[in-house]
């Protein structure tokens, strides 16, 4: 019987060691945002509107974190009516044929203290690519509605990769089209 007990609390203990929690994002207190550089000259901004996301991590410094987000294509919005129509059409987005655009992290490396390089996959417009993004975890807080963690998530993706504006030469739009993520996520 002695030795039972030992092993009870040992599994007990282990179970909470390696426990994962859910954070959710916040949509109310996050954005995601592109910028795009026009005809070489200027550059111009947009989010998207509609999305989610989850964190899952084990370590209060989230440096095994796993980030899945989804994004609906449809709610992009650059403050021109004319352009997001365009935008949402075959031309670039498709947002019938392909309505949403999905994330999900394959690995995770702490380059310096709360940042990471995160690795993963980006599905948008009907192919799969990887893309790597630099994950700032800026800290947690007990909010009134329990604890909140925020991040900023930032790097740059090649939209021909994804055949996004295929007509349109690097001349009119460039190719680099810079992420700025900035999220509060809920613990749920």
């Amino acid at each position: 019987m002695k030795k039972t007990i030992p092993f009870f609390l040992a599994l007990f203990f282990s179970v909470g060691i390696f426990a994962q929690t859910t954070w959710k994002i916040d949509k109310n207190h996050s954005q995601i945002s592109f910028a795009v550089t026009h005809s070489g000259i200027s550059e111009v901004e947009g989010v998207f509107d509609n999305f989610d996301a989850t964190i899952v991590s084990s370590e209060e410094d989230f440096s095994d974190a796993e980030v899945e987000v989804t994004i609906q294509t449809a709610s992009i919005d650059t403050h021109v009516d004319m352009r997001d129509d365009h935008l949402r059409s075959e031309d670039f987005f498709n947002t019938e044929k392909y309505p949403t655009m999905t994330f999900k992290s394959t690995n995770i490396e702490e380059t310096s203290e709360n940042h990471y390089k995160l690795t993963g996959n980006l599905t948008m417009h009907g192919i799969t690519k990887p893309v790597v993004l630099d994950m700032w975890y800026r800290g947690t807080i007990e909010g009134k509605k329990g604890k909140v963690a925020g991040f900023q998530f930032t790097g740059e993706i090649d939209r021909t990769a994804f055949n996004i504006g295929a007509g349109f030469p690097e001349a009119a739009l460039s190719n680099q089209i810079k992420i700025k993520v900035d999220a509060e996520f809920k613990k749920q």
